[in-house]
């Protein structure tokens, strides 16, 4: 496979570009891959903002379609590359021509929307230099594309999640973790625990589909032992394009040593945030600089969330060097405020439950938290009727309010704003009123859901599983703000309210209870409205959403000066509204970009007219 960096662009408005089958070699290992122009990842394309690119892409595979979708660009919707919606794919031995205008700058991708073959190599970065020069300075830089490579076919491993969802968990609770909760709780209370999960048919260790069992975790095609380099000189300033091209894995990056100054979130330009840490969702993008005071080397670390691997390279002054890793982390666990539930214990623990409050070891050690006493098994109990459906065949909405004000139902504050969070921390009671806690009842979504989220809210504001605790700075969407105010913001004129739905034990995952070949009609803008879109997650899983063809505006407080992005992570039990100008004619796909919720139904159409 080939490193990626500025050096391989094709620097040019035409660009040709062939799909195709190879062998190539990951690190000693040999790997079927379907490649673009010989390589995994393809090659870097670098267009001017103001050009029109025109990019010829030839299937040269057997007896496969295949397709390009430039994810985060705004062009016409023939232009988009999504088999079925805008276009009918690419046969073999055919040559398509992609040609769109140019009308933004800043980092993006590209990848198929065919089937499974993003997974096995499919995507590339595209860098769209600004007509005008950017707003910092740097003296270098480099793309840095994180992905996950499985050497297993990905149907058989889709195959394998449809039969056994938590195939791939191989971090599961076992019997010394039952004795050593016993032996802090007491055999009943730990036994109680374990008896209501198993009625929820959930597992708090179910943090990724796919883990390390799974995966090889790359940097520019790249697995650890490859080590990556980025060179520079002591003093000079970097700039590192980060692009999530994974098909399933979250990554939490951090360069031990250096702080990171984001500049840019999903190619628009934000105010600077200084951070020690961020987390990038699947298929997001960041653009960070950083200054390498000393002539050393230094580890570019990017941690999976559910810390069962990590890709990771090296930036030195010369080759050769490297840096030592830094200690692998605790894995995580699900909590009460995943659940859309919360009695009084914060959103980043379990307390009060047994063996649900950071009491898990990893493989590199650390020591389990007691927990103080408390009624865990009614919480246990309150939580497994989670996913009992209820008698009604639906829920009235507008007659549940007040209902957050009940026994138990009480919303954890924010953490405040200190050093350890550069930027907007914002309250919850300062977010958007369509952003507030809005309880439900266990109306089940219909066959396609397990469980509802009895009060989801608003969590833009809060690191995500497993960065709770993390000493240091961590980036989070409320630190994000466009670094010039929007000329106007006028309010929206609707807001449509979906719910992000799934069965983790049938590997079912849709919207509103229904899959994609179960929903009836696309989901309709009117041309020129601004829709405010509310997501609800009742899934205990954490979904990348991905509109195409138009920006989304995520409402975190930050009024005038919210950013542009095209991927959203939502995550568990979450209530997050984004406003988006229906500007773009068509019909557009909306997804969760996890490959493979989307290949089981997290799919919809959003028509523009």
């Amino acid at each position: 496979m080939a490193g990626t960096g500025s050096d391989m662009a094709v620097a040019t408005n035409e660009v040709d570009l062939a799909i195709r089958r190879a062998t190539l070699d990951l690190a000693g290992t040999p790997a079927s891959a379907i490649t673009i122009n010989g390589t995994v990842p393809g090659p870097l394309l670098r267009f001017r903002e103001g050009d029109e690119a025109v990019i010829r892409v030839t299937n040269q595979l057997d007896g496969e379609d295949t397709s390009i979708h430039w994810h985060g660009l705004i062009l016409p919707a023939a232009m988009d590359g999504v088999p079925g919606v805008s276009f009918g794919g690419i046969k073999p031995g055919e040559t398509f021509t992609y040609r769109f205008p140019l009308g933004q700058s800043g980092t993006y991708w590209y990848h198929s929307h065919t089937g499974f073959q993003e997974q096995v190599g499919v995507f590339g970065p595209i860098i769209i230099d600004p007509r005008t020069p950017a707003p910092y300075e740097y003296d270098r830089e480099y793309v840095v594309i994180l992905s996950d490579w499985t050497f297993t076919d990905p149907h058989l491993v889709y195959s394998r999640l449809k039969k056994q969802s938590n195939y791939y968990n191989r971090q599961r609770r076992t019997l010394p973790d039952l004795v050593r909760d016993a032996g802090r709780e007491g055999w009943s209370a730990a036994l109680a625990s374990r008896r209501e999960w198993a009625r929820m048919r959930m597992d708090p260790t179910d943090i990724s589909d796919l883990t390390g069992a799974a995966y090889t975790y790359l940097v520019n095609g790249l697995p650890p032992a490859a080590n990556w380099t980025g060179l520079f000189h002591p003093g000079e300033r970097v700039r590192l394009r980060f692009i999530n091209a994974s098909a399933a894995t979250y990554f939490d990056v951090r360069i031990p040593g250096l702080p990171m100054t984001v500049v840019q979130a999903d190619g628009n330009d934000v105010q600077p945030v200084t951070v020690d840490e961020f987390r990038i969702a699947v298929a997001e993008t960041y653009d960070v600089v950083i200054e390498p005071p000393e002539d050393r080397a230094y580890t570019l670390f990017a941690e999976s969330m559910d810390r069962s691997g990590y890709a990771a390279g090296t930036l030195a002054p010369r080759q050769g060097m490297t840096a030592p890793l830094p200690q692998r982390r605790v894995r995580p666990i699900r909590t009460m405020a995943d659940m859309g539930m919360d009695h009084g214990a914060g959103a980043g623990s379990m307390a009060g439950m047994p063996g649900m409050a950071g009491g898990e070891h990893s493989a590199h050690g650390g020591s389990p938290t007691p927990p103080p006493s408390s009624s865990a098994g009614h919480d246990m109990a309150a939580m497994a009727n989670m996913s009992k459906p209820a008698p009604a065949p639906a829920v009235d909405h507008s007659k549940m309010a007040g209902m957050a004000d009940m026994p138990g139902m009480k919303m954890p504050a924010p953490p405040p704003p200190s050093s350890e969070h550069v930027g907007m921390v914002m309250p919850a009671a300062q977010l958007a009123p369509a952003s507030a806690p809005v309880p439900h009842r266990p109306d089940n979504h219909g066959a396609g859901n397990s469980m509802v989220a009895m009060a989801p809210r608003n969590r833009l504001h809060e690191r995500g599983t497993g960065l709770e605790d993390a000493p240091h700075r961590v980036l989070v969407y409320t630190d994000l703000r466009s670094l010039q105010p929007r000329a106007e913001v006028r309010p929206p004129d609707r807001e449509i309210e979906l719910h992000i739905t799934g069965n983790m034990e049938r590997y079912i995952w849709g919207f509103d209870g229904k899959t994609f070949s179960e929903a009836a009609a696309p989901i309709a803008f009117k041309l020129g409205e601004r829709v405010r879109l509310t997501f609800v997650n009742d899934t205990m899983m954490d979904h990348p959403m991905h509109l195409h063809g138009m920006w989304s505006e995520p409402e975190n407080g930050a009024g005038a000066y919210r950013p542009k992005k095209h991927t959203i992570n939502v995550k568990p039990a979450e209530r997050l509204s984004l406003d988006i100008e229906a500007d773009a004619p068509g019909f557009w796909a909306m997804h969760c970009h996890i490959l493979y919720h989307m290949e089981a139904g997290m799919f919809r159409v959003v028509s523009v007219a």
